[in-house]
């Protein structure tokens, strides 16, 4: 029985990630990713100690996205109040957790229509 969910045309599929890389609607990309609903881009964050607002300013304030998840490599980490809050002030809510939760879920909140984006710290 296939479980793939069904997403609609256009939109991002996370389909792997490791080897320091994703996989991602068919296209295999280096390095750490954001992910937004019609698009992937690479992200020069490669670790959760460089992660600034300013990193994620592709992401903040688009209309289209509402929900931010950070994967911050193999371990979640936290963040910050005054983090959350300078997002949020851009319109967007930020989860963070590890690499491999974050593609998880950004599939299945893809699959239900949710705005949603991911940043996400390749690991090995």
């Amino acid at each position: 029985m296939d479980i793939t969910p069904l997403v609609p045309q256009g939109r991002q599929v996370i389909e792997s990630y490791g080897d320091m890389g994703f996989r991602v609607s068919g296209h295999r990309y280096e390095g750490s990713i954001l992910v937004l609903p019609d698009q992937t881009l690479s992200w020069a964050v490669s670790s959760s100690d460089a992660l600034t607002v300013e990193s994620l300013e592709s992401v903040a304030g688009r209309s289209e996205v509402e929900l931010l998840l950070l994967g911050l490599g193999r371990k979640p980490v936290m963040i910050t109040g005054d983090f959350r809050a300078a997002l949020k002030e851009r319109g967007v809510a930020v989860e963070p957790m590890d690499t491999g939760a974050a593609s998880r879920t950004y599939n299945v909140l893809q699959a239900e229509g949710r705005l949603v984006a991911a940043a996400l710290i390749a690991v090995e």
